[in-house]
C-alpha cells in the first residue's frame, strides 16, 4: 500500500525542475451541503492518512511553527512547482482529468500527487484522503460541524472569502482529529488561515499560479519558525555613561503588549545589540505604557525577522519587529506607530568580559529619562531586578546584549571588513 507524506514545513527537499510554463483545464469542486453524506464507513480509509510518516513528515520542537502545519500546492505552473519542491512542500494537487501532467512532474521532481474528483480528495490508489466543502453561506457554514471519532481530512473552499468564517472554522474543528485545510488564493489568504484564532487551521492548499506567491509564504513559515529559536544574549558590564547633548529620538509603539524583561535589540553597532525594555514597569512619573520601547535615536540599528536589522528610521507602521526577553526567547511584533522627537540623549558603552581593551566596544545612544532602561541578565530570583533605568545605569553594571556579525548591507549580514567608531 502507498504511504503518502504528509508534509510538514521543517524538512526540505531541493529537487531541481525546468521553469516552463504548463496550461490545463482547472477543476471545479462540486457543492456539498451536507456534513453527513461524506462520514460513510469509509472512514478506516483514513487512518493510513492520520498515520503516515516518512522523511518529509519529520518535526522538530526548536524549527515547527506551533503545532505542525501542512501545505499542499495546486498549480498548472511549472515554476510554481520548481519553488514549492525547493522549499519542501511536494504534495500537489491535480484534477482528476489530469494525471498524465502529475505523471510528468513525478517524473522531473519528486512529489506526492493527489487528485481532486466530485468533491473529494484521492491519491494514486484511489483512496480517498479528504473531502471538499464549498461554503458560499452562513448556513453551509453552520452544518460543518466535526464528527467524533473521524479523523478525516477536511478541505474547505470559502467562494465568499472572509476572516471571520476562517475563525468560525477554527472554532468548530479545535479539539478535534479532523486535520482542516482551507483553499487559498494568494500567500495573504494561506496566513490568515494559519493564524485565525491563534492556533489556526492544520493546513492550507495554496492554489495559485505565481510563484511569489510560494516565496512569500515560506517567507511567512520562516519568520515564524525563528521565534521557536532563543536567540543568544550575553552578559555586558557598562564601562562608561556620559550625558551626550540633544538628538531625534524614536518611539516605537507595538501592535502587541509586552510582559516584564521584554524589550527590543537596538545599538548604535549592528555587532552588538542592547535588550532595550519596554516601558511596561510602573514609574513614579508617568502611567506604563507596555506597548512602547523608547528605544533611541535615527541612526540606530534595530534587529528585525530574518536575522536582520534596520534602522530605527525607516520603521513604519505594519512593519515587523522582534521582541525579545532576558533568556533570549524572541517574538515578532508588528509596528503600530513611530514618533520622532527631539530629547536629551545619553551615552551607554559597555564590553563583555571576554573582550580586550584593544577590542571594539558596543555603545548605544538613549533618551536620558527615567522610562528608558536596559535589561539586565536573568538570575533565576523573583527579588532581582528586571531592568535598569539609565538615569541610574552606573559603570560595573551588567546588561543583556546580543554579539553578532557587525558588516551589514541593506540589514543583511554579510562577510567583509568594516570599521565602526
Amino acid at each position: 500500500m502507498l504511504v503518502l507524506p504528509l508534509l510538514k514545513i521543517t524538512i526540505f527537499e531541493l529537487v531541481q525542475a525546468p521553469s516552463e510554463r504548463i496550461f490545463a483545464d482547472k477543476w471545479n469542486p462540486c457543492r456539498s451541503n451536507s456534513w453527513a453524506k461524506h462520514h460513510s464507513s469509509n472512514s478506516k480509509n483514513f487512518s493510513s492518512v492520520a498515520m503516515r510518516a516518512s522523511h518529509s513528515s519529520t518535526t522538530s520542537s526548536s524549527g515547527s511553527y506551533e503545532k505542525s502545519k501542512s501545505v499542499w500546492i495546486w498549480t498548472e505552473n511549472k515554476e510554481v512547482l520548481t519553488a514549492s519542491v525547493e522549499r519542501g512542500w511536494n504534495t500537489f494537487v491535480f484534477s482528476s482529468r489530469h494525471r498524465q501532467l502529475a505523471h510528468e512532474w513525478s517524473s522531473i521532481a519528486l512529489i506526492s500527487p493527489l487528485y481532486a474528483e466530485e468533491g473529494e480528495i484521492f491519491d494514486s490508489e484511489s483512496k480517498r484522503v479528504a473531502t471538499i466543502f464549498e461554503v458560499s453561506n452562513p448556513q453551509e457554514l453552520q452544518q460543518l460541524q466535526p464528527a467524533i471519532g473521524h479523523a478525516e481530512n477536511v478541505v474547505i473552499d470559502l467562494l465568499d472569502w472572509q476572516v471571520i468564517p476562517a475563525e468560525n472554522i477554527v472554532a468548530a474543528f479545535q479539539g478535534h482529529q479532523t486535520k482542516v485545510f482551507a483553499i487559498s488564493k494568494n500567500h495573504s489568504e494561506a496566513q490568515v488561515f494559519l493564524e485565525a484564532l491563534e492556533h489556526g487551521l492544520g493546513g492550507v492548499i495554496l492554489k495559485v499560479e505565481d510563484a511569489e506567491d510560494v516565496l512569500q509564504l515560506k517567507d511567512y513559515f520562516d519568520r515564524r519558525n525563528e521565534v521557536n529559536n532563543l536567540l543568544s544574549l550575553t552578559k555586558a558590564t557598562v564601562i562608561r555613561v556620559q550625558v551626550a547633548g540633544m538628538g531625534d529620538r524614536v518611539c516605537v509603539d507595538l501592535c502587541s503588549l509586552m510582559r516584564p524583561g521584554e524589550g527590543l535589540l537596538v545599538g548604535s553597532f549592528a555587532r552588538g545589540l542592547f535588550l532595550v525594555h519596554s516601558e511596561c514597569l510602573e514609574s513614579n512619573y508617568i502611567a506604563s505604557r507596555p506597548f512602547r520601547v523608547n528605544a533611541g535615536p535615527v541612526h540606530t540599528y534595530v534587529a528585525v525577522p530574518g536575522g536582520k536589522t534596520c534602522y530605527l528610521s525607516e520603521l513604519k507602521s505594519g512593519k515587523e519587529v522582534i521582541v525579545v526577553d532576558q533568556k533570549g526567547q524572541q517574538r515578532t511584533a508588528i509596528v503600530g506607530r513611530v514618533k520622532i522627537e527631539t530629547r536629551p540623549l545619553i551615552l551607554v558603552e559597555a564590553k563583555r568580559d571576554s573582550d580586550n581593551l584593544d577590542q571594539h566596544l558596543y555603545s548605544i545612544l538613549l533618551q536620558n529619562a527615567e522610562t528608558v532602561a536596559l535589561v539586565c541578565p536573568h538570575q533565576g530570583n523573583g527579588l532581582q531586578k528586571t531592568a535598569i533605568p539609565v538615569t541610574s545605569l552606573k559603570v560595573g553594571d551588567e546588561v543583556m546584549l546580543r554579539v553578532q556579525g557587525g558588516a551589514r548591507h541593506t540589514g543583511i549580514e554579510i562577510e567583509e571588513f568594516i570599521v565602526e567608531n
